[in-house]
C-alpha cells in the first residue's frame, strides 16, 4: 500500500517540515497542493530556481512526489488560457520530479445543460492533455464539484485520450454527497481510476451536504469496503489523505491526523484477506 498526503493538511509547514514529517509518520510520497500560502507552487523558489535542491531533498528522504494538485477548473472558458498555462507549468515540474499526475477539477457548470458542459470539458481537457502528454504526464479529473457523479465523469472519459487523462476517485464525495454505492462508482469509472483521495466524515444533520470531516475510520464512509474493492480490482496507485485543514481550520492539526491516517491504513492493509 502506497500512502501519500496533500499539503492542504499542513498549510503552514515549510518544505523541510513537510519532508521530515512525511518520513517520520511513514508516508511514501507527497502530493503538493500549495506550500506556505502559495497555491501555485511553481511560483516559489523551491520549485523554480532551487529545483535541483528540492528534488534531491525529497529523493534523499526516500520519498516521491505522487501528484501535483492544480487549481485548474477545466469547464471554465473565462480562465481557459490561464488554466492551460498552469497545466504547462505543472507538466514541466512533473517531468523533472518523475511525477505521473496533475490533478484538475471539472468545475462548476452553472446553468449550462449537462450535455453541453460535457462537450466543453471534453474539448478543454483534450487540449490541456496534449500539453501534459508531451511531458509524459496524465491529467486526473477528480470526482468533485459538478463532476462528482460517476456517469458524468464516464461521459467525459469515453471521449478523451485515455493515455493522457485518467480519474482521481475521491472516495468521499460520491458516497457522501450523492449516496453513490462504491461498487456502482467503480463499475462506471473504475477502468480509468489511477489515483485516490481518502477522507472520512460523519453527518451532522439530515442533508447530505451537512457533514463534518473526522479522523480516518471515525466516520461512516465505508473505507474498508472501498479498500477491498480497489484491491480486488487490481488498483496499485496511491491512497492519498486529503486532510482539508486549509479550508476547514476546525479539524484536527496535521500532527494528529497524519500519523493516525498512516496507522489506520497500514492496519487496514494488513487485515485484508487477499
Amino acid at each position: 500500500m502506497k500512502l501519500s498526503f496533500t499539503t492542504l493538511g499542513c498549510p503552514d509547514w515549510t518544505l523541510d517540515q513537510i519532508i521530515e514529517r512525511a518520513v517520520q509518520y511513514g508516508f511514501d510520497a507527497i502530493d503538493f497542493r500549495g506550500l506556505t500560502g502559495e497555491m501555485n507552487i511553481y511560483k516559489l523558489p523551491e520549485f523554480s530556481e532551487h529545483l535541483e535542491q528540492t528534488r534531491k531533498q525529497i529523493s534523499d528522504a526516500g520519498l516521491q512526489v505522487s501528484c501535483f494538485s492544480s487549481s485548474v477548473h477545466v469547464f471554465s472558458q473565462e480562465n481557459y488560457e490561464k488554466n492551460l498555462q498552469e497545466v504547462t507549468e505543472y507538466s514541466k515540474l512533473c517531468e523533472f520530479f518523475g511525477t505521473r499526475f496533475i490533478r484538475v477539477f471539472g468545475g462548476r457548470i452553472g446553468d449550462t445543460k449537462r450535455e453541453n458542459a460535457i462537450q466543453t470539458v471534453v474539448d478543454h481537457i483534450s487540449e490541456m492533455a496534449k500539453v501534459a502528454k508531451v511531458h509524459g504526464v496524465k491529467l486526473l479529473i477528480e470526482t468533485h464539484d459538478d463532476w462528482t457523479a460517476c456517469n458524468d465523469v464516464k461521459a467525459v472519459m469515453e471521449q478523451v485520450d485515455q493515455e493522457a487523462v485518467a480519474v482521481l476517485w475521491d472516495v468521499h464525495h460520491p458516497y457522501r454527497t450523492l449516496g453513490e454505492k462504491p461498487e456502482d462508482t467503480w463499475a462506471a469509472i473504475g477502468q480509468w481510476v489511477e489515483y485516490t483521495h481518502v477522507k472520512d466524515s460523519r453527518l451532522k444533520g439530515e442533508s447530505a451536504d451537512d457533514f463534518q470531516y473526522c479522523l480516518t475510520g471515525e466516520g461512516n464512509i465505508p473505507l474498508q469496503a472501498i479498500y477491498e474493492l480497489l484491491l480486488k480490482n487490481g488498483y496499485e496507485g496511491f491512497y492519498t489523505l486529503e486532510w482539508e485543514k486549509k479550508w476547514h481550520p476546525e479539524i484536527e492539526v496535521a500532527e494528529i491526523a497524519f500519523p493516525q491516517y498512516v496507522q489506520y491504513m497500514r492496519n487496514l492493509g494488513s487485515g485484508a484477506n487477499y
